[in-house]
């Protein structure tokens, strides 16, 4: 789990299965009590500095390090106390922590990358502050290693909002988590509050995806399509987002609930038909403008899937939330 406030992560070995149970490792502090960017040291392959995305495959596991503008990267699961990083994205070495390396936008660079994902042996990382998502076809082997492809810019030089043009398919604005979509990918792109589908792995750099969630055209980027109150076709500042087989998920995180769609057959702007955190499609507001409870949310903020199973940032509560999906 990425502790982005105390700026650490924290380990579990194993899920014990109750409620409150205290994790057995942690990386980014000297000890369970520290606080502090970078354990109020300098940058180190174990120092932390607003850890928020995390992903495992395989054994790997990759966190987005946003504030010091890199991703950090274990080849074997980390089973102790700040054992450091085997590898570091966006940075020359484990030293370094300046927003594009101090200098222009690049394929090895990154600013404020908030999301990170292992897809099909890809990893992918939402580069949020230069507006776009990088990809490495294959697992890096060396630091500031340039990455393969880019989506939301037209190349590796560009960092423009939307692309440079009017809010479309293929640019974005603060992006920031991916997913497995069919044989496809899902990109929550909280700044134009949508997701961004591509039904088949997009292989060109800047390609346009095939459909929206959470908007009704590619055009349309307001906060619960210009609206107060929320539906089941819109989104407010989506920043999570996970599937199975059969089923994508988001967190809504502006309207403190979870949305889930059929993979099949969706159209831009489809009907979320599955809803958690709220009462209704109408409803938001943080633990549903009451004390929190097992089934509300606040400002949910990532969301993973593994089997079924969702576990859920409810950072607003301070929480991990571990719920069982239907089948």
């Amino acid at each position: 789990m990425a502790d982005t406030g105390h700026h650490r992560l924290m380990i579990w070995d194993q899920v014990h299965g109750g409620d409150f149970s205290d994790a057995d490792w942690q990386i980014g502090q000297r000890d369970f009590h520290g606080e502090g960017r970078n354990g109020k040291s300098r940058v180190s392959a174990c120092s932390l500095n607003v850890p928020t995305g995390i992903a495992a495959s395989n054994g790997r596991v990759a966190v987005a390090d946003a504030w010091n503008h890199r991703v950090l990267i274990w080849l074997e699961p980390p089973r102790g106390n700040n054992i450091p990083a085997d590898l570091v994205l966006g940075q020359p070495d484990f030293g370094a922590n300046q927003a594009n390396q101090g200098g222009s936008v690049s394929a090895a660079s990154l600013n404020w990358c908030y999301g990170v994902a292992f897809i099909g042996g890809r990893l992918l990382v939402a580069d949020t502050g230069n507006r776009r998502v990088l990809i490495w076809n294959k697992l890096p082997s060396r630091n500031a290693q340039p990455a393969d492809r880019v989506l939301g810019q037209k190349d590796f030089a560009s960092r423009d909002e939307n692309g440079g043009a009017a809010v479309g398919g293929s640019g974005m604005r603060w992006p920031h988590a991916m997913t497995a979509f069919g044989c496809g990918l899902c990109v929550a792109d909280a700044g134009n509050n949508r997701l961004m589908c591509w039904r088949d792995w997009p292989r060109d750099n800047g390609a346009s995806c095939d459909f929206v969630l959470g908007q009704h055209s590619f055009a349309a980027c307001e906060h619960n399509g210009g609206k107060y109150w929320p539906d089941s076709t819109v989104l407010n500042m989506p920043y999570g987002v996970s599937a199975r087989e059969d089923m994508l998920l988001t967190a809504d995180t502006a309207n403190s609930r979870i949305l889930g769609w059929p993979v099949e057959d969706l159209p831009t702007g489809a009907d979320a038909e599955s809803l958690a955190g709220q009462p209704d499609f109408h409803a938001k507001g943080d633990n549903r403008w009451e004390m929190p409870g097992r089934d509300s949310l606040c400002w949910p903020y990532a969301i993973q899937v593994r089997g079924d199973v969702a576990a859920i940032a409810d950072s607003g509560n301070n929480r991990i939330l571990l719920w069982r999906l239907a089948a």
